[in-house]
């Protein structure tokens, strides 16, 4: 396993992105690194950005603060269970691909952990995933978690 240092990790609430945390806790464990669960979301007022597999509107289980800061919470004390010493949680306004690709840059992450949703839905096959989004975009090391059954 490399020496990583700071470790980010994307969820979105749900059980198979809650996957790709406890994926990126084990890492950061093994390697003592800080690990950064963040999270996207958009306020109600703002429309989608045009990325695909980019949930808006209603189903959009993440805009708003409440909801958020719970999923992040739940996320973080899920690492902090597998030994995680030191979380950080970042609920950051902003489309998933973008935060987290800035993200990594703003923090100098060495890895980034997503999970693999969406690459292998008919969307994400036409136009792109936020897995493979991220993978083009970031410059860091990218894992995509297998999150689906």
């Amino acid at each position: 396993m490399s020496d990583y240092k700071i470790v980010v990790v994307g969820t979105d609430g749900s059980e198979s992105s809650l996957r790709a945390v406890d994926k990126a806790a084990a890492i950061a464990v093994e390697s003592g690194a800080k690990l950064i669960v963040a999270t996207a979301y958009l306020p109600e007022q703002e429309h989608h950005s045009g990325e695909p597999d980019q949930p808006t509107g209603e189903g959009y289980r993440t805009h708003g603060g409440a909801p958020t800061y719970a999923m992040l919470r739940e996320a973080s004390n899920r690492a902090r269970e597998a030994g995680v010493k030191d979380v950080d949680e970042r609920a950051i306004v902003g489309a998933p691909i973008d935060v987290l690709v800035d993200l990594v840059a703003d923090v100098n992450a060495d890895l980034l952990v997503v999970g693999s949703v969406g690459l292998k839905s008919i969307a994400g096959r036409l136009l792109g995933s936020v897995p493979s989004a991220v993978r083009r975009r970031a410059k860091t090391e990218v894992l995509v978690v297998e999150t689906t059954d």
